[in-house]
This record gives C-alpha cells, sequence and structure tokens, in this order.
C-alpha cells in the first residue's frame, strides 16, 4: 500500500514503537535528505506531523517521521487550548546548529513554534 511501512518485531527496548522500531536521524539530515527522497515532504492528517520516503543504496525502503516548525505549532497551539501545562519534545539537540543561514532560520523557527 502507499505510504505503509512495516516495522520488524524487535523487543521492547524503551518508548513504544521508538527506539526499536528504528534509530534517531539529526533534523540536518533528515532536511538534506528530503530534498532527494522518492516522495518529498508527506503530511499525514492523523498524526499532524510530517515524513518521507526513501530507498538506501541497497534499495532498502525507509519512511522517516518527524516534527517541523508547523507540526510542533499544531501540538502547542493544542496544549495551549486544552489549559495544559506544558510540551515537551524528544531532543533539541538534534537540530541544526552550525552558521550556515538556512539551519539557522530552521532551527530558530523550531523553538520559536513551542510558543504559539
Amino acid at each position: 500500500q502507499d505510504h505503509v511501512c512495516s516495522l520488524p518485531k524487535v523487543p521492547f527496548r524503551g518508548a513504544p514503537c521508538s527506539d526499536a522500531a528504528g534509530s534517531q536521524v539529526p533534523y540536518a539530515t533528515m532536511m538534506k535528505q528530503v530534498n532527494s527522497s522518492l516522495s518529498g515532504v508527506l503530511w499525514d492528517e492523523v498524526q499532524k506531523a510530517p515524513f518521507y520516503e526513501y530507498k538506501d543504496s541497497v534499495g532498502q525502503f525507509h519512511q522517516v517521521w518527524f516534527d517541523d516548525p508547523h507540526s510542533i505549532s499544531l501540538k502547542a497551539a493544542y496544549v495551549k487550548s486544552r489549559g495544559l501545562r506544558g510540551i515537551g519534545m524528544w531532543n533539541g539537540n538534534s537540530l541544526d546548529y552550525s552558521r550556515e543561514a538556512v539551519a539557522e532560520q530552521q532551527t530558530q523557527a523550531m523553538w520559536q513554534a513551542l510558543t504559539p
């Protein structure tokens, strides 16, 4: 089926369906990889999150889910609208803190999205 990526069964190692199913990829790597992906950025309306698909050098299919400023801002707005006490994110250290102009803009946009 389109956009269905099966996950291998592996023993539970922590967070449900995350560390056992795949690995973390730095944001800078994803932003470069998405431009040469099979799909470009796709949007899942149920999860309110972007993802993309690619094949590696041996032809293995991969699906990468991530947050971007839009998806984070939707989550932050939901938290605010419900009067909840806060929001967290997985790992801010995975953002691109290089001095490149595009990286600086992306990183700033991600942090700003946390405050609706």
